[in-house]
């Protein structure tokens, strides 16, 4: 069944409006017709299911037909911070991610971060990443946006992540004594886990003295070198497999 998101689902007398892309998207390209189901979400996590009514210019207007019970979260929320790095690759980590289960999702510049985004562009950027990850969710079923937040610097956002009740990691490929297995089976699991992936060319020394000094733990994830897309979705990956929801429990 197609799904379809919206800002927030207020049914009036059991009907709903669905305008912009999404109504453009029943019309001219899925081609719908009065009659035809569909699934709605929202970023409240509401998710209902509806039949066409109507179809107009702008506007489609459908009939509730039925609640759908969200699926539970996973029970560890993990946010990701990842350095920009080449657009495709940024997008297909905002994709798999999202897939995964993410919570939030944090861009950020470092001392070695290649890709500058011209302020002037950023809108655009993150309207693109914004419905890549509306997708990324229609494609697994997944109700909720991942929060997107504002670029920061480095040093400014390691210093923005609560200490409490949150697990802080910053991935390093020079790091060899701490590997992330070790650390997740060290402890038992949190409720917040914040985690940094840096750019191509990787973290200068100086910066993994800052991370170390507001409280992050530096780990590797082993002798395999990886693309930093690459280590992200490992990353979030062995983090749901350890403590989130990537099993049958």
């Amino acid at each position: 069944m197609r799904k379809f998101f919206v800002e927030k689902i207020i049914p009036t007398g059991g009907f709903l409006s669905i305008t912009g892309k999404e109504a453009r998207h029943i019309r001219n390209v899925l081609r719908m017709k009065k009659g035809e189901t569909l699934v709605l979400m929202d970023r409240e996590g509401q998710s209902y299911e509806a039949t066409i009514e109507a179809i107009y210019y702008k506007e489609v207007r459908v009939k509730i037909t039925k609640t759908i019970p969200p699926i539970p979260p996973s029970p560890v929320k993990i946010s990701l911070a990842q350095a920009f790095i080449k657009s495709h690759p940024m997008e297909y980590l905002i994709q798999k991610v999202t897939e995964l289960g993410i919570h939030s999702i944090h861009p950020f510049y470092s001392e070695r971060t290649v890709i500058q985004i011209k302020s002037a562009h950023l809108k655009s950027k993150m309207d693109r990443w914004m419905e890549i990850m509306k997708s990324a969710c229609k494609q697994c079923g997944r109700v909720t946006l991942p929060d997107l937040n504002a670029p920061l610097p480095f040093e400014e956002l390691i210093n923005t992540v609560p200490n409490k009740k949150t697990l802080k990691v910053l991935l390093w490929e020079d790091e060899d004594k701490v590997d992330l297995k070790r650390l997740l089976t060290s402890m038992s699991s949190a409720l917040h886990v914040f985690v940094i992936v840096g750019p191509e060319g990787g973290f200068t020394s100086n910066e993994i003295n800052r991370a170390q000094e507001a409280g992050f733990q530096i780990v590797s994830l082993g002798n395999r070198i990886l693309r930093a897309e690459t280590a992200a979705v490992s990353l979030i990956s062995i983090i749901q497999y350890e403590w989130g929801d990537l099993n049958l429990g």
